[in-house]
């Protein structure tokens, strides 16, 4: 006996992989001049792209360190600025295995951009600067979708639909459980 129902498949655009990561990198700046301490750390013109790898995406970027110091016996005042190259590889916490890998975009999105959280100077002149930075990610491509439908479209005769008008009485609701920031 053939159900009333029937399957179909719809092909469609989708999130089939997400992912996101936060890490803490060193680098090391040797500035002109032997520094006697830092005066100011910071990063400037960040720029990424994202790029499918493997079972993940690779973020691929760059950005500049600019560190503020002093020298000489803190009687001179520099700013010592390097180009650092990147790549990050943000894992895929879910993946959708059915999606068509030839219809493939990935997308990423600095959730903390990359930021100075310490500079210290170490022996040899040379600063070494932490940076803190998170990515999240999304892998998106057709996939398909199984959907259910009647046949004909218009047989509702079991269905149970109430579009009555909204009375707009909310006299019953609780104000405590209202959010304010609405």
């Amino acid at each position: 006996m053939p159900s009333k129902y029937q399957s179909r498949e719809i092909i469609t655009k989708a999130i089939c992989g997400k992912g996101r990561k936060f890490s803490t990198v060193t680098h090391t700046v040797t500035p002109p001049h032997n520094p006697s301490s830092i005066l100011g750390a910071w990063i400037i013109n960040h720029q990424y792209e994202a790029v499918a790898a493997g079972d993940g995406i690779e973020v691929i970027g760059t950005y500049d360190v600019n560190i503020w110091y002093s020298y000489d016996r803190n009687s001179q005042t520099a700013v010592a600025k390097e180009k650092v190259s990147y790549v990050e590889n943000v894992p895929l916490t879910y993946l959708d295995g059915r999606h068509r890998s030839s219809t493939v975009e990935v997308t990423a999105e600095a959730l903390q951009e990359p930021s100075t959280v310490e500079a210290t100077v170490s022996g040899g002149g040379s600063v070494l600067i932490r940076v803190e930075r998170e990515f999240a990610v999304e892998l998106v491509a057709e996939t398909k979708l199984n959907v259910l439908v009647l046949p004909g479209g218009d047989d509702y005769e079991d269905k149970d639909f109430d579009f009555s008008g909204d009375d707009g009485d909310y006299d019953d609701l609780d104000p405590d459980l209202l959010d304010e920031d609405l």
